[in-house]
């Protein structure tokens, strides 16, 4: 992990998720700096932290889900939608992930990870981002402050510039 921090609050998601799910995998790490072992967690209920929570580092948590729908709802039910991605042969589950997998990258029948700048865009929504893609077109954008100004110009008795000239000038 970058620092003592982020080790601690991985270290604690582990020591929490060891109370409501079971351990089915934990490394070995060097006892020297700020290392995680991987950990793995299944029997995870959907609504626990390990589930709900941005955990950045070397923690799975593995939630079961008894119909395609379940999973949708499930995956669909965190605060955060950065990433998501499914396998599978079956054509309707496929469009039923284009249509209702609310995540800012979709990845279908591949790996979630190694976005390709200006080919695959990266950002989420939720808690994950504003939508904006880190690569896309529209990357610079948002960068930008969007400022309209509007004038009644009625209503400061407005006279046109043709007006105030006279017709003998």
């Amino acid at each position: 992990m970058i620092d003592a921090p982020a080790q601690q609050k991985l270290l604690a998601a582990i020591a929490q998720g060891k109370d409501s799910a079971t351990l089915s995998y934990s490394g070995v790490v060097p006892s020297d700096g700020f290392y995680v072992p991987p950990t793995i967690f299944t029997d995870v209920p959907p609504d626990h932290p390990l589930a709900q929570e941005e955990l950045f580092g070397p923690v799975l948590a593995v939630i079961k889900a008894d119909t395609f729908d379940q999973a949708l709802a499930i995956a669909n039910n965190t605060p955060y939608a950065l990433t998501g991605g499914l396998y599978s042969r079956t054509p309707s589950h496929i469009q039923r992930a284009y249509q209702d997998f609310e995540v800012g990258n979709l990845y279908i029948n591949r790996g979630i990870t190694g976005a390709l700048v200006d080919r695959q865009p990266f950002g989420g929504f939720k808690l994950s981002g504003i939508g904006s893609k880190a690569g896309g077109k529209d990357y610079l954008l948002q960068f930008l402050e969007p400022r309209t100004v509007t004038e009644n110009t009625q209503r400061q008795g407005f006279a046109p510039l043709d007006a105030l000239e006279s017709p003998h000038d």
